[in-house]
């Protein structure tokens, strides 16, 4: 019996495949190109909006830490340093808080929840991510920062006679709307999507890879440090990355619970601000430079947003270079 010959349907069946992957291939191109092309105009865009401030300043735009809009002398001074060191400490605040939270939650979830609570626990984290910011800025200035007042006294009283610590840990300030109110706000906000990725990337460790480290005789704790966290280290990253770009980010919320003072300080409980609260607060009372000023934290929130994601990029790649050194 002699082999069939392919019909013409079947090789027009096989050509249209090949067509629709390369039609599939250059699709998914032109996205990835489309993504770039946008950040690149946007980035165009605001810079040359932002130029005048840019040109007048020059350098001190980052390094000085004055901002004046409207001096006695009539020349304004635009310098973001004060708002760079508000947006970092916040973020960082959070992330201190918000991150071991969140990782908690995904590894109860993925290795220790029994399976009839996942589900529920799922859907009240997904839940706490559709709250509007406003509504935790809202709760933060009204509720949380007066209480809150009470709280930071004490630390401060404990920590008074420590060197370091007490600077770190200074005078509160009456209102409660300081650096380490938005940085407990942020990390409230920040907590569902970090858990959310989080979950995902521990769910994806290979069941033998756990059963091998059980069989050696590890405990859970064990089990999760020398299986689960290597295998997961680079989503796990990229989950806090996401986290410290949406703490970065923020506006209303951290707005209404910073204080809103022009201030670099380690004192964690006086207020301060943030380049993105500083925008929202003063750009519809500013004009001419004023707003280009306002444009240029947004433009410098922009880099170090992207500056901060290489430098993530860089440790997960010597991470998992490690790992695989150490595998061989």
């Amino acid at each position: 019996m002699t082999q069939e010959e392919p019909t013409r349907s079947d090789l027009t069946g096989k050509g249209g495949g090949v067509r629709i992957e390369r039609l599939f291939s250059w699709w998914t191109l032109a996205t990835g190109l489309l993504v770039l092309a946008i950040l690149a105009l946007i980035l165009t865009t605001t810079t040359k909006q932002a130029w005048p401030a840019f040109q007048d300043m020059g350098l001190s735009f980052i390094t000085s830490s004055t901002w004046d809009p409207n001096p006695a002398s009539g020349n304004p001074v635009f310098g973001s340093l004060a708002f760079i060191y508000g947006t970092v400490v916040s973020s960082l605040i959070a992330l201190l808080i918000g991150v071991p939270i969140s990782i908690g939650i995904a590894l109860f979830l993925t290795e220790l929840a029994p399976r009839r609570l996942r589900g529920s626990a799922v859907m009240v984290v997904d839940m706490l991510a559709a709250i509007p910011s406003v509504v935790f800025g809202l709760w933060g200035v009204l509720v949380l920062a007066p209480l809150l007042v009470h709280v930071y006294q004490g630390i401060h009283d404990v920590f008074a006679s420590v060197p370091v610590l007490n600077s770190i840990f200074g005078e509160p300030v009456g209102t409660g709307r300081s650096f380490m109110t938005a940085g407990v706000i942020l990390a409230i906000m920040i907590i569902p999507i970090v858990t959310s990725i989080s979950r995902e990337v521990l769910s994806t460790v290979p069941q033998a890879n756990k059963d091998a480290a059980f069989a050696l005789g590890a405990t859970q704790w064990e089990m999760i440090t020398g299986a689960v966290f290597p295998h997961s280290f680079g989503g796990l990253v990229g989950a806090v990355m996401l986290g410290l770009g949406r703490a970065m980010g923020e506006t209303i919320a951290v707005s209404l619970v910073i204080g809103g003072a022009t201030n670099i300080t380690p004192n964690v409980f006086a207020g301060g601000n943030s380049m993105a609260a500083v925008i929202v607060q003063q750009f519809g009372e500013s004009t001419g430079t004023f707003t280009a000023a306002l444009i240029g934290l947004g433009v410098v929130l922009f880099g170090l947003t992207v500056v901060i994601n290489l430098a993530a990029r860089l440790v997960v790649r010597r991470a998992e270079a490690r790992v695989q050194g150490a595998a061989r």
